[in-house]
């Protein structure tokens, strides 16, 4: 049943996210070619800032999940019904907070936004970035529940009739109006459908939610909810730091315009990574389920062969950056859109590294394991700022993306050897640091063979060829033989049989 459960959501989340990001190039288009790259640069900047206030969420929704899954597996609507409404109070609190703290931003957004010369309120679109974030928490708490039985799915389908909707709804605003507040607002009201429909559904399948007796929520389950918020506290604020700086950073030192033609590579680069980074962590809830068994070996088991799928992604996907993206943006927008080849490189091994995280992140969240490295995001987010502030005044603009680059190393050498590799599976740390550096190993010999050949292409067609081609058929001839390969190979054609 996990099994299933697993395919359906990442089927789903594949779809949903090919949707979005076909809509979201359109629209993205359209911004750049009929507003101009300065509109492209407060999207992208303004984004980021939102990042920094989704910090503010402080993990509450992670942590509710993971106090659900035994709750839900053996049926225990009563505690449920608890937990459920000291989410909804929390979120309600969270809605607030992010909407003064978001405001308070006001006074230095003239600080942040260098050399702007659109003629639009910076502030007005501010306020309705921040609109737009405090809609999300509004009638959305409900989801976890369906996300924690394993039916993340439904939310799937969901969305991407949202996804149209809002998609369609902004390409004509654009289009015939070149309105960019409406652009926004439009936004803002499928946001709340969104979530209001998604609350209908789930007080449909959970129609216990509606009861009014609900019982105090037990003080242990309060304690373990509290305790795990208060580590992601500093998960969160690592996190949002560490990936909502850069845009703010190149602001701030180097002008608007340069967030605009980063924010294009970061246009490609992260629908890539939405389409196949999340296809990892789709596998949550159905780890979340595997792991109350406390089975080292069938920990393992589970955990090499989504680890490899992950890798063959990670691998295939790099490539692919590396050689599609600049003559990608060159037939999109123009060759003027381009920045140095060395950007592209360090980012490309930014994404890669995120990518890899996934099976680790995934089982790291199913396992609830916050507490235990609570202070590590610290250390990160200090690195990470120290050298992207360092290092770009050094090199540049590829300065920012190797100091996010460096602070990602701390997690791969101590959190998730000491914290995952060795308490979930009670494996040796030492195998742990050899199986990543075969990992890192292979992937250069990889990237470095598809590099060699495409030199000789002759157009992007032959180079889209080569990219997804050579590595596929290199990673077959190295792990053909493996059982993780044989599982999946197996597992494919028992889906065709069926069919």
């Amino acid at each position: 049943m996990r099994t299933k459960y697993s395919i359906k959501n990442f089927i789903l989340q594949f779809i949903t996210n090919i949707i979005s990001i076909i809509f979201l190039f359109v629209s993205q288009t359209l911004l750049i070619k009929l507003l101009g790259v300065e509109y492209n640069g407060l999207n992208g900047l303004f984004t980021n800032i939102i990042i920094l206030l989704n910090l503010l969420e402080l993990g509450i929704g992670s942590s509710i999940t993971y106090n659900l899954y035994k709750h839900i597996k053996n049926n225990d609507t009563d505690i449920i019904k608890s937990i459920m409404y000291f989410y909804k109070k929390a979120y309600y609190i969270i809605s607030f907070v992010v909407l003064l703290v978001g405001l308070s931003f006001l006074p230095i957004l003239k600080f942040i936004v260098k050399d702007v010369s659109v003629d639009i309120n910076i502030y007005i679109v501010y306020i309705l970035f921040v609109t737009a974030t405090v809609a999300t928490y509004i009638l959305s708490y409900k989801r976890n529940i369906i996300i924690a039985d394993q039916k993340n799915y439904l939310i799937n389908i969901i969305q991407i009739i949202n996804i149209i909707i809002v998609n369609l709804f902004q390409v004509l605003i654009l289009w015939f109006t070149k309105n960019y507040y409406l652009f926004l607002i439009i936004k803002i009201i499928c946001i709340l459908l969104e979530n209001l429909i998604i609350n209908f559904k789930a007080s449909r399948m959970y129609p216990y939610l509606k009861e009014k007796d609900i019982k105090p929520l037990n003080p242990e389950i309060k304690e373990s909810i509290i305790s795990r918020v208060k580590a992601l506290i500093l998960h969160k604020v690592s996190w949002s730091v560490t990936n909502g700086t850069d845009n703010i950073l190149i602001s701030a030192f180097l002008g608007i315009k340069t967030v605009g033609l980063y924010t294009c590579y970061n246009y490609i680069i992260s629908s890539v990574k939405k389409i196949f980074g999340n296809i990892i962590q789709t596998s949550t809830s159905s780890i979340g389920n595997l792991l109350v068994e406390n089975d080292y070996e069938k920990n393992y088991l589970a955990f090499k062969r989504i680890h490899l799928l992950n890798f063959w992604i990670a691998v295939t996907t790099s490539t692919c950056l590396l050689l599609i993206t600049e003559p990608f943006i060159t037939l999109w927008i123009g060759k003027k859109y381009l920045l140095d080849f060395s950007v592209l490189i360090v980012l490309v091994l930014c994404y890669f590294q995120s990518i890899m995280r996934s099976t680790y992140i995934a089982f790291k969240d199913a396992a609830g394991i916050w507490v235990e490295d609570k202070y590590v995001p610290l250390v990160q987010l200090t690195i990470n700022l120290i050298a992207s502030i360092i290092l770009l005044k050094i090199f540049g603009l590829i300065g920012v993306f190797m100091g996010t680059f460096i602070s990602h190393l701390v997690v791969w050498f101590y959190s998730y050897p000491v914290f995952i590799y060795h308490k979930l599976f009670n494996r040796s740390i030492k195998k742990y640091y050899g199986e990543v550096l075969l990992n890192l190993g292979v992937f250069l010999i990889v990237i470095g063979i598809t590099y060699l050949i495409n030199l000789y292409t002759i157009n992007i067609i032959t180079t889209i060829i080569i990219s997804f081609l050579i590595p596929n058929l290199l990673l077959i001839i190295i792990y053909n033989r493996s059982s993780e390969f044989k599982y999946y190979l197996q597992l494919l054609l028992k889906i065709i049989k069926k069919k």
